[in-house]
């Protein structure tokens, strides 16, 4: 530990009055200072684990989170020599929680790396443990969307949500509001989906008293109700051809006029559109205006179907139950959700969300078993595992903390020997 290196000794000074949590590391992974709000936010007992290795403490893994399939944010520093970022899950006293993580590497008057700074920001707009409400997830493909949302939710660039039915765009537009400067303000919800051309001018411009028959009393559009807030255009690739040009105007001017009005009505609001229809190709066809991509596109965000992130399911299928009416909360067997992990899923996480209301009907004793399960459920699609990367990541915790001999270790994991030692050989370890 280079401990009389002055750079270090005047940084860990200054690192302790920092309001964000932040630790001082070697290039070897050791933990070599914590300041007060990491004490006081990771810390057991107030107290910060020095001298311990980082990916140990984070992620319970014996060796560094490159070797078991995460993305190291130390080792691309160090050849880097520029702060790098990335979102991991960290163990934490209140169990695993997603973390922005950034290293900064502090270099010495030679150019050389002596040590880094890494400063943790826990993410509040999605859970990383089953809860009543917003989004959950741990799957790979998940925390890349999450990492996404959380760079474009703090600005005021337009987003644009691509995914299939069903899998949380509006979830997803709800963190990306609740991330926003304009949390306070208003989140406005227009479903462009079965509207007719008038229909849609008149929901999101509203109209004058009198502007046709019917209009007994003057409406305020859905536009001018998201002023300070985020206006959210569900499955916009649905607004009729006709009415984008109209779009367009109001998305680059934020102003417009009701629906048999001459006066012009301004808003300021953030944009989130989503769609799940392929509008690169609807431009290509001439069904979809290329200048009113370009402007809802601004940071696009691909969300992932059901069977991307199937090692999900378990915290998916208990969040849901935790969501629905009655009480006590049902659960899942073991048979039952490997029945699930078979289930291809072409309606996402919507169809989940319908199984599990209609499993949790027959289940009188509150475990959800196989024969409660739609007889369509099972094995039509091979999506069985959950993938290289998170089988070393796994492997990497259990190598922490399992005490007994190897061939012990590879029938605790379910592995032949020769597999378990294929393995081993893949993280580095003989």
């Amino acid at each position: 530990m280079p401990e009389t290196h002055p750079l270090i000794l005047a940084l860990v000074s200054y690192l302790e009055h920092d309001a964000l949590p932040t630790i001082v590391l070697d290039t070897d992974y050791n933990i070599l200072a914590a300041n007060a709000a990491y004490r006081r936010q990771f810390g057991h007992h107030d107290q910060a684990p020095l001298g311990e290795k980082c990916h140990k403490v984070s992620h319970h893994y014996a060796v560094p989170c490159d070797q078991a399939g995460e993305h190291c944010p130390m080792r691309k520093a160090w050849h880097s020599k520029q702060p790098e970022r990335v979102l991991h899950i960290h163990h934490t006293p209140r169990g695993p929680e997603h973390v922005d993580v950034e290293l900064r590497p502090i270099l010495d008057e030679q150019g050389r790396v002596v040590a880094f700074v890494e400063r943790l920001t826990s993410i509040t707009l999605a859970s990383a443990q089953p809860q009543e409400q917003g989004l959950v997830g741990r799957a790979p493909a998940f925390k890349a969307a999450l990492a996404s949302l959380q760079r474009a939710a703090p600005a005021q660039i337009p987003v644009l949500l691509q995914g299939e039915s069903g899998t949380g765009k509006e979830l997803f537009a709800r963190a990306v509001h609740m991330g926003s400067p304009r949390a306070n303000g208003p989140l406005v919800v227009v479903d462009c989906t079965g509207l007719t051309e008038s229909l849609f001018e008149s929901e999101l411009f509203g109209y004058e008293k009198g502007a046709f028959t019917g209009a007994n009393q003057r409406k305020i559009g859905l536009a001018e109700a998201a002023h300070g807030g985020t206006l959210f255009l569900d499955e916009i690739g649905e607004v009729p051809l006709a009415m984008q040009v109209k779009l367009l105007r109001l998305i680059e001017s934020g102003s417009f006029r009701p629906v048999g009005s001459l006066r012009t009505v301004h808003s300021d609001f953030r944009l989130v559109s989503a769609t799940h229809k392929p509008l690169r190709q609807m431009v290509a066809d001439g069904s979809f205006r290329e200048d009113l991509y370009y402007r809802i596109s601004g940071f696009p965000i691909r969300l992932p179907a059901l069977r991307e992130r199937v090692e999900d399911l378990p915290l998916l299928a208990q969040s849901l139950l935790q969501r629905m009416a009655g009480k006590p909360t049902p659960t899942l067997s073991d048979d039952a959700l490997q029945q699930l992990r078979l289930h291809p899923f072409p309606g996402n996480i919507r169809e989940l969300r319908n199984i599990l209301e209609r499993a949790r009907l027959f289940a009188d004793d509150g475990l959800i078993q196989p024969e409660h399960l739609p007889e369509d459920i099972g094995p039509t699609a091979a999506v069985l595992g959950s993938g290289r990367r998170n089988h070393l990541g796994e492997l990497a915790q259990a190598l922490e903390h399992f005490k007994g001999s190897r061939s012990e270790l590879a029938r605790h994991l379910g592995l032949s020997e020769r597999t378990l030692y294929r393995r081993l050989k893949e993280l580095g370890l003989n």
